[in-house]
């Protein structure tokens, strides 16, 4: 998976106040702000000054089963993403290397993806994003 890219997302409580925060106060370039009425969601991607081919994805969970892994943090919780270029590939290599996955592959509208729990628990997207996505534009 050496040609993967690691991409960070943020869980934030108001997309207004984190974009403020990333772009007003700390310098980052807005990339994409998109909302998906069909799915109450809610894409915003900034990247850091420079350009290192880094982007963050605020994120707000608004689905149930997400509240559990954000809880009273006032801050929000970090997710983080393993952007791959050959999904089954990493998929197969993680599997054989006996990754515990948490949620078995599926195809969303944004691509397909996968969720790996690492050696602390923290869970991983596997993702291979569709091409034209925002995140996906910095890769």
């Amino acid at each position: 998976m050496k040609q993967s890219i690691v991409h960070i997302a943020l869980v934030v409580r108001d997309y207004d106040e984190a974009i403020d925060f990333y772009v007003n106060t700390l310098g980052f370039e807005l990339l994409d702000d998109t909302h998906q009425p069909e799915q109450d969601k809610r894409w915003v991607v900034v990247a850091p000054p420079g350009g290192s081919g880094t982007t963050i994805l605020l994120a707000r969970a608004s689905k149930a089963e997400q509240e559990p892994f954000i809880g009273n943090q006032a801050g929000g919780r970090v997710f983080l993403f393993l952007n791959t270029d050959d999904f089954w590939r990493d998929y197969e290599r993680l599997q054989a290397r006996g990754v515990r996955i948490v949620r078995e592959p599926k195809q969303q509208d944004y691509g397909m993806v996968a969720v790996f729990a690492d050696l602390y628990g923290n869970l991983w997207d596997l993702l291979q994003l569709n091409p034209g996505h925002p995140i996906a534009r910095r890769s």
